[in-house]
């Protein structure tokens, strides 16, 4: 990129964090400190506000610039994370928004241990939230080192080690600071900007080809050198039956997995009604629908407009097809029409990473805060006293990730949120679905249920290819790779469900009726909701 285009795009990345820390220092002035405003922004937005807010924490880097780059790299099998990241949506809709509105106060685990020995269950379900948080983090971290790899025009250590440590700084400085009520208006102005932006891309493309969908295709097919294969199953996942079953694990992964990721979960209590969270919901749906129809158009055009050799030659995993396509789309790189549309997709890149993170992150900090400080040291802590852990905690939590985000910066963001839904699939979706519906669900068979879930699946990627035994892995020079699947979504779900469902046939503890009606009852009419 030439010093025009990254002069321009580090102007308006910096005016993005300017307005974006404005926000966060106007809503630090008006808050009183207790955990309803720090974890829920005080339940007072509006079901639109909420529904832009949902779609601008849901649609990530993984979205804006996974998504397209697989799609640019390896044509119909990179499609599966746009169909799968929408239908997950009706999962949530028509399972979980109400319910757990309903059920919970912050965090998962509120609606887990509602009628259950409160401090196991707890520990349990803030663990995993933890752990799923901070591997959708690591995404965030990869696809921020990327793009200003490709920005800077450098993809050396210094220059992305600096990026995910600023990053990671300017995420816990937003929460630290603003709690939800900042996070939830970066979100906002994050997703008005991403759906621009995304608008204004795609409806390039398709002048570029008459408006004609099959001839873009076809420009795809002919230009990635694979010809029609381009447009059929089977680039990435077609090899052989493994790659077939990986297919099938990812996409179990993707589908199931919105239902459980602790960030979207907490945004259900911003709002004062379940009525209000499933109008939140529609309106999410309807954002991020049309955003993922718009990743189909933005990946084909990519590999038409600028090659799958381009790309891959900018970066290894397809992460800067986007800002590329930009850039040629503008005239190409030294033009100045070039320069402006490429330092604008990239500030919008830049605005959707810090505002994803910080929405996980404070996600993570009320689930160390709520869930494990509250039940392992000061169970009756006080709100203030949360509330300070919880901050805190957004420091550890940023730390681990900037660590981990610099080690995995070589693999795709698309596919390392892949595995955070395959984690937040086997951990958290079980235990959920079996404390609203199942009336003899028991404590043992909740705790079970979470770590039945979690420890396969995270024991399943460190021993797969993701880690060792290939030239892509994290650590090529070795190999104690024992599990060919990438995903571990299709073994490690059903466990979690087999496991909730063993722990609870095989305790004695007896099921509190009592308990399992009043929570029936506020569930589905939000009588007693808070």
């Amino acid at each position: 990129m030439t010093t025009e285009h990254q002069t321009l795009a580090l102007i308006l990345f910096s005016l993005f964090i300017a307005v974006t820390l404005g926000i966060t220092t106007w809503v630090s002035r008006n808050r009183h400190g207790s955990a309803e405003e720090f974890y829920a922004g005080g339940r007072l937005f509006s079901p639109m506000e909420n529904g832009f807010a949902i779609a601008g924490d849901y649609m990530s880097a993984a979205s804006f610039l996974g998504i397209s780059g697989l799609i640019a790299l390896f044509g119909y099998d990179g499609l599966l994370y746009s169909v799968g990241f929408l239908v997950a949506w009706l999962v949530v809709l028509f399972l979980v928004a109400e319910l757990v509105r309903n059920c919970g106060r912050f965090t998962l685990a509120d609606v887990v241990a509602a009628r259950m020995s409160e401090r196991p269950v707890r520990i349990a379900a803030g663990t995993s939230s933890v752990v799923v948080s901070v591997l959708y983090l690591i995404a965030q971290m990869v696809g921020a080192g990327s793009l200003v790899g490709l920005l800077l025009g450098s993809s050396g250590p210094v220059a992305r080690t600096l990026t995910v440590v600023g990053v990671g700084a300017l995420m816990v400085v937003y929460v630290s600071f603003g709690g939800m009520r900042a996070t939830t208006w970066i979100q906002i102005v994050k997703a008005v900007l991403l759906m621009g932006g995304a608008i204004t891309l795609t409806v390039l493309v398709l002048l570029r080809f008459h408006g004609n969908f099959d001839q873009l295709l076809t420009s795809a097919a002919d230009r990635s050198g694979h010809g029609r294969a381009f447009l059929s199953p089977g680039l990435k996942y077609g090899g052989d039956w493994t790659a077939r079953i990986d297919f099938m694990s990812l996409g179990l992964a993707l589908v199931l997995g919105t239902a459980g990721l602790p960030h979207i979960l907490s945004r259900f209590y911003t709002v004062p009604t379940a009525r209000a969270a499933r109008r939140s919901v529609v309106w999410a749906i309807a954002l991020i629908g049309g955003f993922y129809l718009m990743t189909i158009v933005l990946g084909f055009g990519a590999a038409a407009l600028v090659g799958p050799d381009e790309v891959r030659a900018s970066n290894a995993s397809g992460n800067t097809a986007v800002p590329l396509l930009a850039a040629f789309l503008g005239g190409g790189a030294g033009s100045t029409g070039g320069a402006v549309l490429f330092a604008f997709v990239a500030a919008i890149a830049f605005a959707t990473i810090l505002a994803v993170v910080a929405g996980i992150t404070l996600a993570s900090s009320a689930s160390v805060a709520h869930d494990l400080y509250a039940s392992l040291k000061r169970r009756h802590a006080r709100q203030r006293s949360e509330v300070a852990v919880a901050r805190v905690a957004a420091v550890g939590i940023g730390a681990v990730a900037i660590a981990l985000g610099l080690l995995a910066q070589n693999l795709n963001v698309a596919f390392l949120v892949g595995l955070a839904f395959a984690v937040a699939a086997s951990a958290n979706l079980p235990v959920l679905l079996y404390s609203l519906f199942w009336r003899g669900f028991t404590t043992r068979g909740a705790v079970w249920s979470v770590y039945g879930g979690l420890i396969p699946a995270v024991l399943l990627v460190l021993v797969s290819p993701v880690v060792s035994g290939s030239a892509e892995s994290l650590f090529p020079g070795v190999d104690f790779q024992y599990f060919p699947l990438q995903n571990p979504g299709i073994v490690s779900i059903p466990l979690g469900f087999l496991a909730g469902w063993l722990g609870t046939v095989t305790s004695r503890e007896e099921p509190d009726e009592a308990k399992h009606a009043e929570t029936e009852v506020r569930s589905l009419t939000g009588a007693g909701a808070v």
